[in-house]
């Protein structure tokens, strides 16, 4: 049975997989992950549902394999020599249009976890735990390079400094969030906490 998964799932070209992330991407800000179906997905990608269901093994799964796609990159591959280049690049890597998007995905996605375990746990474990892990090791550059302290009481609340800033710009001032917001978000308020001056 596996193997005949794993053999199926070779057929699906890297250009196909990437056309049926971005029609799950653009269904889900259409209709948000709730009303977001399986049939509406094999509809809009002229695919069968017996392919997706093979394929990711169902919503929650494909959902979130979408996103993880739809990320820049791996977050442990940026290292330019420092935490503050480091959490600059990180930050720029999209542009302030994809950050709304992305922005507007998230707040959806949020309420969605409290009525779908299933989603919930797909985020855990196929992006939040993985991004987390690799978010950890630039962290731990910066300890290794000594600009942070390992002892210093802000490393475990980084991310979700970042996530919180990233998350509640539309929310509290009413604007998306931005490359220039969270930049200075980084310089005045993460870096002071981990003890890194601000040249």
């Amino acid at each position: 049975m596996t193997e005949v998964a794993t053999v199926r799932r070779s057929r699906i070209t890297p250009e196909r997989e990437a056309e049926l992330y971005a029609a799950v991407l653009d269904l889900l800000r259409e209709v948000g992950y709730d009303a977001l179906t399986m049939d509406a997905v094999a509809a809009r990608t002229r695919s069968s549902k017996a392919t997706l269901y093979r394929q990711w093994g169902g919503k929650a799964e494909l959902v979130v394999k979408a996103m993880r796609h739809n990320k820049p990159g791996s977050i442990a591959d940026v290292d330019t020599g420092s935490i503050r280049g480091d959490l600059h690049t990180l930050v720029t890597r999209e542009d302030d249009c994809t950050m709304e998007r992305n922005s507007d995905l998230m707040r959806a996605l949020a309420m969605a976890v409290h009525a779908n375990p299933d989603l919930m746990r797909a985020l855990k474990e196929l992006l939040v735990e993985p991004e987390m892990d690799e978010f950890h090791r630039v962290m731990q550059r910066a300890v290794d390079r000594g600009e942070v302290r390992p002892d210093c009481p802000a490393m475990e609340y980084i991310v979700h400094m970042l996530v919180g800033a990233f998350a509640t710009r539309t929310l509290i001032d009413d604007r998306p969030p931005s490359q220039e917001f969270l930049l200075s978000y980084i310089d005045a308020v993460v870096l002071p906490a981990l003890g890194v001056p601000v040249s």
